[in-house]
């Protein structure tokens, strides 16, 4: 998968196996998530300055030998500021002043002293973010539109969840085109759901969804850690 995404950051063509391994692997959405933890890594540092010559380059995830010069310098520059920084950890912990993640966890019963910071900077959060994964144009075929394995428009046979007889109908929306927007529409859901909900009820709020369709995608989901399985069919945020 980390080669077709390398050859999408490149621009390069994809052939049949790549495209096969870039629709099955769900690779734009593995490449949204690792250029936006990327991002999330050097703010945490500060170091937002070095984002746009490192994240979502080629190179940024398999070794490559020739890189652009603003990108090699930035990486210079950040191996730079790391050994820096870990001298600077270093004489701290001499001085008996250590930054502990977890300090409930890794000192526990430690008296704190007034003034004294033991949270890191940047220090991440235990609770999950909400990602809102955009449109990726890497998703599309050289005509603008999807493979049909990442389209969610029913074909001939397929199944279309129905509705139950006798439910009020309401308005429904036409279900994504696009594996972004499907991941996106569906953590909605799931974020408003009171309930656990099965992709079977999800996929008839939506006009020409596939309810196998809707539980690959909340699968996918659950995987990346975006939602988890509540019972055998049940889905919640």
């Amino acid at each position: 998968m980390y080669n077709v995404l390398e050859k999408l950051r490149h621009g390069e063509a994809l052939n049949a196996k790549e495209k096969t391994i870039h629709e099955q692997g769900l690779v734009s959405v593995l490449r949204e998530l690792h250029d936006r933890l990327d991002a999330a890594v050097l703010a945490a540092y500060g170091w937002s300055d070095l984002a746009p010559a490192l994240v979502g380059r080629p190179g940024a995830t398999l070794p490559l030998a020739d890189k652009a010069p603003e990108q090699a310098a930035a990486e210079e520059e950040l191996l730079s500021r790391l050994v820096a920084l870990n001298a600077e950890r270093a004489a701290e912990e001499a001085r008996g002043h250590i930054r502990w993640l977890r300090p409930e966890f890794q000192n526990p019963g430690a008296a704190t002293a007034p003034g004294t910071d033991t949270a890191p900077v940047g220090r991440v959060s235990t609770r999950q973010p909400t990602l809102d994964i955009a449109h990726d144009d890497a998703t599309t075929g050289g005509d603008g539109g999807l493979k049909p394995a990442l389209r969610g428009d029913a074909g001939d046979g397929e199944d279309v969840a129905p509705a139950p007889r006798g439910a009020a109908k309401a308005a429904k929306t036409p279900w994504p085109k696009t594996l972004p927007e499907q991941v996106q529409a569906l953590r909605a859901q799931l974020a408003a759901a009171p309930a656990p909900i099965t992709a079977e009820a999800l996929a008839r709020r939506y006009t020409g969804a596939r309810a196998t369709r809707v539980a690959e995608v909340l699968d996918t989901l659950v995987a990346l850690g975006q939602a988890r399985r509540d019972g055998e069919t049940g889905y919640a945020a």
